[in-house]
Formats: C-alpha cells, structure tokens, sequence
C-alpha cells in the first residue's frame, strides 16, 4: 500500500495547488506518509509479525509432506568382538559403519492436520489486517501531525502579527510622548506589552519545532534533517462533508465492513475455533507409515571360516541390505489429562477472543460517537469564534482611532489588542479543530474522504 486512503484524500484536499518547484524543497504529506510507510519502527514490528504468521503457515502446510531422512555412521572398536564371519569373540581392532534411509508419513490423524493448516491461514490473513491497520493508524497519526504543524504556523504568524502591531503602536507612542501629547507611562505599558508578545511567539515558535520533532518520531528521520513542510495557500478553502451526513450510528455501520481491526478480530475468532478443532482431533487414534533401507559393512566380515580376506564392500554391502515397512497406530489412553486441558483452553480462548472483538467493537463506537460530539462542538466554535473575531476587530479599529487621538489610555488599548489577538488564536484553532474532526468522522466512516 502506497499511501493510506485517508491520507491520500487529505493530500489532494490540502496539496492541490502546490508547484512541483516547491515539492522539490519542501516535505508533502505524500512524501511524509510515504517515507513514514517504509521507516517507522511500530510498522516494521507489524511487518515481522505477518512474516512469522506466514512461516507457520507454511511449516503446518508443509508437515503434511513425508519425513524422510539418511544417516551414515562409522566409528572403530578395539577388544573382544564377534567375528561376522563365525561369530567367535576375538581380540581384534574393528572398523565398521553403516547406512540407514528412512520414511515416516501420517496416513490419518482424525483432521488434525488440517484444522491447524486453517487455523494457521485464519491468524495469517488476520495479520494482514492488523498490518492495514498499522499502516492506516501511521498514516493518519502523520496526517494530523502534519495539520498540527499547519496549525503552529498559522499561531505563529497571528503571534507575528500582534509583535508588528505593537511595534508599530510603541513607534507611534514614542513620537506622542516627545511631542508631549500623552503621558510617558503610555511608552512604558506598551514596551511591557511587547515583552509579553514577545514571549507569546517564542512560545509559538518553540510549539513549531516541537510539532515537526513529533512528525520526524512518525517519520523515523533524523532530528539533525531539514524538515520545511508544504503549506495550502488556503486552509479555510477545504470541502467538508456535510455533519448531518455523519450520524454516528451510520458512521459505525460503514466502519463494521471497512475498518481493518473489525476484520482482524473476526479472523482471530474463527482461527481459535479451528484451533479448537485440532486440539479435540489429537483426543483421536494417530495412524502413520514409516519405512527404511540399511545396509552394514567391517573389517571382520571375511569370506570364509579360515578368515583370511575380507568380504568386498560391495559383497559387505549387498549381503546386509535390508529393508522394512510397518504401520503405526497411536492410541491416547492416558496422559495426565494433558491433552483434554488443552482442549479446554482452546476453548476458552474462543471466547477470549469474542470477548476481544467486543471490546474494539465498544470502543470503535465510543470513538466514534465521540469524535461526532467533537465535530459538533468544534463548528460551532468556529463558528463563534469568526463572529467573536469580527467583533474584536471592529472594536480595536475604534479602539486605534480613539488611542491615536488622546481618547484612551494605554492600558484600556493593550486590552483591546490583547482581545483581538486572543480572537484571532481561538479562531485558527477552532479552525484546525474543526478540520481534524471532520478528516476523523470520515476515516471511520469508509476509509477515505469524499471530494
């Protein structure tokens, strides 16, 4: 998977009017989810994950081939021995080695085999889905890591703005007071007030580094690396789905049939009910083939009773050729009751797993309906929020006009100014707010955003 839909969807909505120029030296939110897909270290635990499900996969698959194995043994042997050829004991110095091939193959096992090959498929498949869903999380968490840094820069740039402002009010005050139209304590209130926004955007400042040192964590790239994201020349120009569209019970219906982990756990269910079939299948008679060839050769195996040459190698090995074939029937009478524990765990572990599908089943529903509250909530703070803006502003241009003519005094002003850079913050983050919100309902709801 190249990109999660989600964060696809968010990339055409924020990046659609970003130059190819501008890629080349700034981090997209493609660029970011893409590395983030191929470095962060939580993906790659999953990864290993889904291997070791699909090698145990193929080791029970492959179990259902014959075991088939060779042994060739020799060694040397000093003292009485037997004499091949009379069967006399004899002190001798001896070298023998032998060769053994054999086979063992499980004609019958009462399914066993088969309940663990779909019980192992079941966990495989399983893990594909907590992989989706690992990569799906990461590449939301980069999303929004990527609208929190969006959003410390637009605080930062109100933060800016309010410094420009005073600056330019101090200016104007400091001619005031050399003039001897106002009072030299009005130059001292706003040198004070521009401390205090000054420190406002050393904060905002810092909140920025702080926000792209969270994405270079998601990313898994060097803290020493340049990281300059691209920024929408319009963030409030976003589509939105209608909230009426997003009830939350319709919200959670969709999300039954797309979200990864719903897939996941039913999986993991049928998989422990396969394994709870294997585990009964061992309480049954085994019933399996084996076979082997061997053959012998010594240095005592003369040719007749005078003992004076030794029987060729190919003569040894020809003459003590043998061959077998049997059949083997297991029987489980007692043992401990090992067995039957196992099979009540295995038991068991079907209803821990149903009660593990409930409980992502509760809180996917929790999450959503609060993330639903959450939308609700945010437009109408934003909403709010523009109005109380409007507002502020009005009344600090009345404000400006009145300080500029000698009819309020510093402080009266500041306060002005204080609301009205106040407003402005609230409404960037009820802004921000708001999108999160909305890209989140969407997620649940299928996955990806509607254009």
């Amino acid at each position: 998977m190249r990109i999660s839909r989600i964060a696809g969807a968010i990339l055409v909505l924020l990046f659609a009017n970003i130059t190819s120029a501008e890629a080349q030296d700034t981090w997209s939110l493609q660029r970011c989810v893409d590395y983030a897909l191929q470095n962060n270290l939580t993906v790659k635990q999953q990864e290993v994950q889904k291997r070791l499900a699909d090698l145990t996969l193929r080791q029970s698959r492959l179990q259902m081939i014959p075991g088939f194995s060779g042994s060739v043994t020799g060694g040397y042997t000093d003292g009485r021995s037997a004499s091949l050829g009379d069967n006399q004991y004899v002190n001798q110095t001896v070298f023998n080695s032998s060769g053994n091939l054999n086979m063992q193959a499980n004609l019958f096992s009462w399914f066993y085999q088969q309940k663990t090959i779909a019980a192992n498929k079941l966990d495989a498949q399983a893990n594909s889905f907590l992989l989706e869903k690992a990569r799906n999380d990461l590449a939301f968490n980069v999303a929004t890591a990527f609208l929190q840094i969006l959003l410390n820069i637009q605080t930062e740039k109100v933060n800016e703005e309010n410094v420009r402002l005073t600056n330019s009010n101090l200016d104007n005050t400091k001619k005031l007071v050399i003039a001897g139209s106002v009072p030299e304590s009005n130059q001292a209130d706003l040198e004070a007030q521009l401390a205090l926004d000054s420190s406002n955007l050393v904060t905002a400042q810092n909140n920025v580094t702080l926000s792209i040192l969270q994405m270079k964590a998601y990313l898994n790239l060097g803290f020493e690396i340049p990281f300059t994201p691209e920024v929408p020349e319009n963030i409030a120009s976003l589509p939105m789905a209608a909230l009426q569209e997003m009830a939350p019970e319709m919200v959670y219906s969709a999300a039954l049939t797309n979200y990864p982990l719903v897939k996941s756990d039913e999986l993991k269910i049928k998989s422990a009910t396969r394994a709870y079939q294997a585990a009964k299948a061992q309480l049954y008679p085994n019933l399996s083939i084996g076979g082997g060839l061997s053959t012998y050769y010594a240095n005592n195996y003369y040719e007749d009773l005078a003992q004076t040459k030794v029987l060729s190698f190919h003569d040894q090995i020809s003459n003590t050729y043998r061959k077998n074939i049997g059949l083997t029937l297991n029987i489980p009478i007692f043992n401990g009751w090992q067995q039957r524990t196992t099979v009540a765990k295995a038991k068991v572990n079907i209803y821990s797993q149903e009660l593990i599908r409930d409980l992502d089943h509760q809180k996917l529903r929790q999450d959503i309906y609060t993330a639903h509250a959450n939308a609700v909530a945010a437009l109408q703070k934003f909403n709010a929020s523009a109005t109380g803006v409007m507002a502020a502003q009005k009344a600090y241009d009345f404000a400006t006009k009145r300080f500029n003519l000698g009819l309020m005094n510093t402080i009266d002003y500041i306060t002005t100014q204080s609301k009205l850079y106040n407003a402005q913050v609230n409404k960037v983050l009820a802004q921000y707010d708001y999108i999160f919100k909305m890209k989140l309902l969407e997620f649940y709801r299928d996955q990806k955003i509607s254009l």
